[in-house]
């Protein structure tokens, strides 16, 4: 099998090179690619000067569009499983061939590691907390399905959500309305217990105001894509 983690990376001169080198320290089997979003700080320079395998985006095209650029690039080159894996360094490589034992061993189609199943390592804020609540219930109401962490951009996913992603993938904040997206037309999504870390380094792009916003705004497009089927 062919596996790709995808690095989507914005600002993160601080933290990328740790981030790359967990990756291929600690989930053999794996290629990478780092999707670099039009970085306005030195990320594109510490890429190049540690020779670390990226694709440098001409335009900011947000986290989803990001995302969705790993995936065309999973597509067209083969790939059988993806997993997303933030350039921040609060995700843990060691967990990679866990999920990939779940998503086979299982037959499911993705499979998110949540940080609240066990509840060890970072736990976000309060504020964050509540909100991650607020969607698990929304999502079980509307979909029949528990999802404990609906937030974590730690997931990996089977070859049919690689061709369905490359093509059709949230803009903004992707993570909730990408599942319910899924759920909806039949897919099943599993979890495994991860622990995190908080930001090794950059800063947050969700401030208090944004975070209004976003419960809004994937509100509505979970809404949406329930609808849709």
């Amino acid at each position: 099998m062919k596996n790709l983690v995808i690095i989507p990376a914005f600002n993160e001169e601080d933290s990328i090179v740790d981030t790359v080198k967990d990756v291929v320290d600690h989930a053999k089997g794996f290629d990478y690619i780092v999707i670099n979003d039009c970085s306005t700080d030195n990320t594109r320079k510490v890429l190049r000067k540690n020779n670390i395998n990226y694709v440098d985006l001409p335009v900011n095209l947000g986290i989803g569009g990001a995302v969705q650029t790993g995936y065309r690039y999973a597509y067209y080159h083969g790939y059988d499983t993806v997993v997303q894996f933030d350039g921040d360094g609060q995700h843990d490589a060691k967990y990679l061939n866990a999920m990939l034992d779940e998503l086979n061993k299982h037959e499911v189609n993705m499979v998110i590691g949540s940080r609240f199943i066990e509840k060890k390592g970072f736990q976000s804020n309060s504020v964050r907390r509540a909100g991650i609540t607020y969607f698990t219930r929304l999502i079980k109401i509307l979909t029949r399905t528990r999802i404990t962490d609906p937030t974590s951009g730690l997931r990996m996913v089977d070859d049919k959500l690689i061709k369905y992603f490359a093509f059709h993938y949230p803009s903004d904040y992707p993570e909730p309305e990408s599942a319910v997206s899924i759920l909806t037309k039949g897919w099943k999504i599993a979890e495994i217990p991860v622990e995190m870390r908080a930001r090794q380094g950059g800063k947050s792009s969700i401030n208090f105001k944004k975070s209004i916003y976003y419960m809004i705004k994937v509100s509505i497009a979970i809404f949406i894509a329930r609808v849709r089927g």
